[in-house]
């Protein structure tokens, strides 16, 4: 059992085996995830219709009878996270008080806010507040000015404080035991203080097991939208067929450049790369508040901030909503993908943040990229609004209606 104040014990070469007579020590984690997503991913080619039913149904059955389970969930971690930034132990630092951290604020925000979003900005940037426009939470009257702000507040609400609460409560614990406690940079390592010792056996096997499949879900949906994304932009750039085969090669790319910013290092690929990307967004972001309709969406900004936190609270709740399909569809939809992906992009967090402390911490996971969030989902659903209330276009909410035609039509 953990006791406080005791070093933890850390497994020895026992606990590994090989493969084959391969050299290459393997833990029963790399043969059994290995070897069930191989089994997974065939089985969902070669039964594509059976998968898609079986994904659709388990996907409606967890949102409806479990919608309580992930709110809580989410509104306790968020608390805790605010918790241990006001308290005392605000002032830990991970890694011990010597500890400097190894990134400046900027880079360490731009790898951040990197890890823990991505192309879904910009494929939700404009969609989702006008997809809540035209049927808004909480009983709003829709295609009203209060569904325009309201819509894009409760895009911020599930990019926002809960989501990366999520992410950065994972961070915390994997930082703390693996910088001030020596620990390895697993999941299961965060269960130390439940399990003891018995996280090296097979109780650690199954959390980490569990990790890498949830990782596995969160890439799998990410992916899956933003590449969809792309292969529209690319047929209506560049006339490029809009089918499997350019998914499939866009999956193909993707996955060589991040397979590539891996191999050089965090110090290397990894860090130029979330400088470059966070480079792109600063400068998208600012050609649209600029070229776009910059004193709307100057006020739709201040107008969303204080819609985000006059809403937060019931936009939290479960209980005595009448608007379930916002609550299944959308949150609880959005807490499970958020859930999906701390395990990897905690473990990230966790790795680039030592030196800083808890307070610091917090501050720089949780309200700067919420803040950032306000920002483009302001500007960008901002834009959409002006060109449909002033401007008369309609092209935006005819494509999100033909969008909800689509999820409705394959019972998503």
């Amino acid at each position: 059992m953990y006791v406080e104040g005791k070093q933890p014990q850390l497994p020895d070469d026992r606990d590994y085996r090989k493969l084959f007579g391969l050299d290459i020590y393997l833990t029963p984690v790399f043969v059994i995830s290995s070897i069930t997503i191989v089994v997974f991913v065939v089985g969902a080619l070669v039964f594509q219709e059976a998968a898609t039913e079986v994904f659709s149904n388990t996907r409606g059955w967890l949102t409806t009878n479990l919608d309580w389970f992930f709110m809580i969930a989410a509104n306790l971690v968020l608390l805790f996270c605010l918790y241990v930034a006001l308290s005392p132990l605000g002032r830990v630092r991970l890694g011990g008080r010597d500890a400097k951290p190894e990134y400046t604020n900027l880079t360490w925000l731009a790898m951040l806010f990197a890890a823990g979003v991505g192309i879904g900005l910009l494929f939700f940037g404009v969609a989702e507040p006008v997809y809540y426009f035209q049927q808004p939470p909480l009983g709003i009257t829709p295609k009203t000015e209060e569904a325009a702000t309201v819509g894009i507040a409760a895009t911020v609400f599930h990019w926002g404080l809960h989501g990366w609460a999520i992410y950065g409560v994972v961070g915390l614990a994997l930082g703390f035991f693996a910088y001030n406690k020596g620990l390895p940079f697993t999941i299961r390592s965060a269960f130390y203080p439940l399990f003891g010792d018995r996280v090296w056996g097979w109780p650690g096997h199954i959390i980490d097991t569990f990790a890498i499949f949830a990782g596995l879900f969160g890439l799998a949906t990410s992916l899956g939208l933003g590449v969809q994304q792309v292969t529209s932009g690319f047929n209506y750039l560049f006339h490029i067929p809009a089918n499997n085969t350019t998914m499939v090669v866009l999956i193909v790319v993707i996955t060589s450049i991040a397979l590539i910013s891996v191999l050089t290092g965090i110090q290397v690929g990894i860090k130029r790369l979330s400088q470059f990307n966070i480079l792109l967004a600063f400068l998208l972001l600012l050609a649209v508040i600029l070229l776009g309709p910059t004193r709307y969406n100057f006020r739709s900004i201040f107008a969303v901030l204080g819609s985000y936190f006059a809403k937060i609270v019931p936009l939290s709740n479960w209980i005595g909503r009448e608007d379930t399909g916002f609550l299944r569809d959308w949150t609880t939809f959005y807490w499970a993908w958020w859930f999906a992906w701390a395990p990897f992009v905690g473990t990230f967090i966790a790795r680039v943040s030592k030196g800083r402390t808890v307070r610091e911490f917090v501050v720089f996971v949780l309200l700067l990229p919420t803040l950032l969030c306000l920002l483009w989902f302001g500007t960008f659903g901002g834009t959409a609004f002006y060109q449909h209330t002033v401007e008369g276009y309609t092209g935006v909410t005819e494509n999100i209606a033909a969008w909800k035609l689509e999820i409705a039509r394959y019972g998503l």
